[in-house]
């Protein structure tokens, strides 16, 4: 029997196979080996259909070096980082490439509201030949004769700044001003940027600087005189001067002498404080810095000379009675801060840190009255630019056995800030007395709450949370806190719920002791005499002086809205330099931009790098 195959072609079956396979089958059933010969013949036709079965796939692999994987693996491994990158990493490059609006700065806080009519002050006090956007319609050019009788004064001694409701310009309370202000941009550059009052307040301290630099040869290396007052007023007199007279600057024409001094350690170390500080501020203007440095350090030389030292306003009735200077230690103490700061030269920090100087200043004796910050002690505020020093830099020896003195005295200071140590009296209302209830209460009020609200943006700037008074730990936000409470009792939180700053609030002093902000701007010009009727009408004020801080309530809230309550009704040129520095300091508007509250590097781009950064451990602070 021969095998078939219906498919066609032919297979190759060796004989001796078939013929065993016939004698093997002999006996078999018929239908068996029928089923059996259709099955091979299924078997066959499959064979034919498909071909010869497949040898079975080796695993190919990669060797990528550390270890080697199934190229099943890896091309598993890449499709499901593609995969990733389809359902994740496309829609978040897609929704960060859409523009989205940024959310606005947040509303500006009281401060930030009082700190704009602050500065708006400044523009209203300004003497000389006014800017076009001065922005107060009711001031014109005023004094433009002023300094005429100084023959040696090329242009005479036009510009600076009226100091108070008359239209004397002290010199000494001046530079003070402008050094705050200068102080206040240097620490809070970013808020200024951030509440749009940088280049406002860089303005106003450059029309005063630029007249300080007018006050003594500035281009010399050594001058014999500085001028320390133009404008003149006698006690009672009956003659006519800025006293007797009641006239809008624009409309003087009584005779304005000016007033030179031949020694003036105190003086001249302010101007010269006041001109090294604004140095550092005008930092991006090479020349016009570079000529205050040099203005600054001429005028220092003069106040530190042998011979010349006794106060600028010894035998000067008409300086005086005004703005007499109790001692000059201080301005040297604080005058050598600044120019040290402002040109790295370590002849100014030698000297600042000379034991003899705290000893001579009497600064480590804990006297009340020279914990308080004011034109007149500068200690405070010395004490504590020279602290910054040691908390930021750290120098070591030679300086830090004073450095030490007087942050230990700062930190005492501060503590006699609040009520509980009962260092000074506070009235009812809560405001701190720091000149014991004299007139002018608030321009001691708020330069003090500066410095409160400095040394606490120090301490954050250094990652120490607070120091001890005594057993008491108090913390930053304590001295904040205080800081808030004086302005906030300035501002209107107060017994008779109103506010201290012009044009803030709804209710505020309406008439005030001023003689611009008093006399109609109606294009009458009014006799010496004749601008009474202004001074005594019970009328509110014609002129708004916007931004001006009265003097401010007696020992118990009381105040007296009246021109002639010049003690409480009167806004001074200090009073508001440290309203503003105040408010800057503790406003919320443009914290956190930058490096911290405090920008810590300006003030430092002149110092020498001989000091190592790094701050000393907080635990050796404690005083």
């Amino acid at each position: 029997m021969y095998s078939a195959n219906h498919w066609g072609g032919s297979f190759e079956i060796a004989d001796g196979a078939a013929e065993d396979d016939h004698s093997r089958n002999m006996d078999l059933d018929r239908g068996a080996l029928s089923a059996r010969q259709h099955h091979e013949l299924d078997e066959t036709q499959q064979s034919w259909l498909l071909g010869p079965p497949e040898a079975k796939k080796k695993d190919k692999y990669v060797d990528l070096g550390c270890v080697v994987v199934k190229r099943k693996v890896l091309w598993w491994a890449f499709w499901c980082v593609v995969g990733a990158f389809v359902l994740i990493g496309l829609p978040i490059i897609i929704a960060k490439a859409i523009p989205h609006k940024k959310p606005g700065p947040p509303p500006p806080d009281q401060y930030t509201e009082a700190l704009h009519k602050a500065l708006r002050f400044f523009n209203a006090q300004k003497s000389g030949r006014l800017p076009k956007n001065n922005g107060v319609p009711w001031r014109g050019n005023s004094g433009l004769s002023d300094g005429s009788d100084a023959k040696d004064v090329k242009g005479g001694l036009v510009g600076g700044y009226y100091d108070a409701g008359d239209n004397i310009k002290f010199h000494f309370p001046m530079a003070f001003s402008m050094t705050l202000l200068s102080w206040s941009v240097i620490e809070y550059s970013a808020k200024y940027k951030a509440v749009g009052e940088y280049d406002h307040v860089r303005e106003l301290i450059k029309w005063g600087t630029d007249y300080l630099l007018l006050t003594f040869n500035s281009s010399a290396s050594t001058i014999d005189k500085v001028y320390a007052q133009v404008g003149a007023a006698k006690i009672n007199g009956s003659e006519p001067d800025d006293h007797y007279c009641w006239n809008r600057p624009e409309d003087m024409s009584y005779p304005r002498p000016t007033i030179a001094v031949s020694s003036a350690p105190d003086l001249g170390g302010e101007i010269a404080a006041a001109l090294a500080a604004a140095s550092i501020v005008f930092r991006d203007n090479a020349a016009y810095s570079k000529k205050l440095t040099q203005g600054a350090a001429t005028v220092y030389k003069f106040a530190r000379q042998a011979g010349h030292r006794t106060p600028y306003s010894l035998r000067q009735p008409d300086i005086q009675y005004y703005y007499n200077s109790t001692s000059y230690w201080d301005e040297y103490m604080w005058s050598a801060a600044w120019m040290y700061y402002a040109t790295g030269n370590t002849s100014y920090i030698s000297f600042a840190t000379d034991t003899r100087l705290p000893k001579n200043a009497k600064a480590f004796l804990n006297i009340l009255d020279f914990s308080v910050f004011s034109w007149d002690n500068k200690l405070p505020g010395a004490q504590l630019l020279l602290s910054r020093l040691r908390m930021f830099l750290n120098p070591g020896y030679p300086y830090e056995e004073s450095l030490i003195g007087y942050h230990n005295a700062t930190s005492l200071n501060m503590c006699m800030y609040f009520p509980r140590f009962a260092a000074f009296n506070f009235t009812k209302g809560g405001m701190a007395l720091f000149n014991h209830g004299k007139g002018q209460p608030l321009q001691y009020v708020v330069a003090n709450s500066f410095l409160a609200s400095l040394y606490a943006d120090y301490m954050e700037a250094v990652n120490v949370p607070g120091w001890y008074c005594g057993p008491n730990f108090m913390s930053a936000n304590d001295l904040r806190d205080f800081a808030k409470s004086q302005l906030n009792y300035i501002l209107g939180d107060n017994p008779r719920k109103m506010s201290y700053v012009v044009g803030f609030g709804k209710k505020y002093p309406r008439h005030l002791h001023h003689r611009g902000a008093s006399t109609p701007h109606n294009g009458v010009k009014y006799s010496c005499t004749g601008g009474y009727k202004w001074r005594d009408t019970k009328k509110a004020d014609p002129n708004l002086l916007t931004g001006a801080m009265v003097g401010g309530p007696d020992r118990n809230d009381r105040f007296k809205d009246s021109r002639n309550s010049y003690g409480q009704n009167e806004p001074t040129l200090v009073g508001n330099a440290g309203l503003v520095a105040a408010l800057v300091a503790i406003t919320n508007s443009g914290r956190g931009v930058g490096v911290t509250a405090v920008d810590k590097n300006t003030m430092f781009s002149a110092v020498p790098p001989m000091f190592p950064a790094a701050p000393p451990p907080p635990s050796s602070w404690k005083p």
